[in-house]
């Protein structure tokens, strides 16, 4: 009887503590900014290695449109 009383008050306090959404989900839903856009700010910022975040979002972009130059072309 007593295992199952101890059971059942720890089975309560894990639903207690892992219910709901997490602290980083309900920040990101209410974030109105795109992940680009957060990352262009980031950009033209002054942190130290900001540029390298505006590098990084130029060859993505130049990759993705030489992928989709490349999807275009028919054989």
């Amino acid at each position: 009887m007593r295992a199952r009383a101890l059971s059942t008050i720890l089975a309560l306090l894990l639903a207690a503590c892992g219910g709901g959404q997490s602290r980083t989900s309900r920040t990101a839903a209410a974030d109105s900014l795109t992940e680009r856009q957060r990352d262009s700010i980031l950009a033209q910022s002054k942190i130290p290695g900001a540029r390298a975040v505006g590098k990084a979002m130029r060859v993505a972009d130049s990759t993705s449109a030489g992928i989709r130059a490349a999807d275009s072309i028919s054989p």
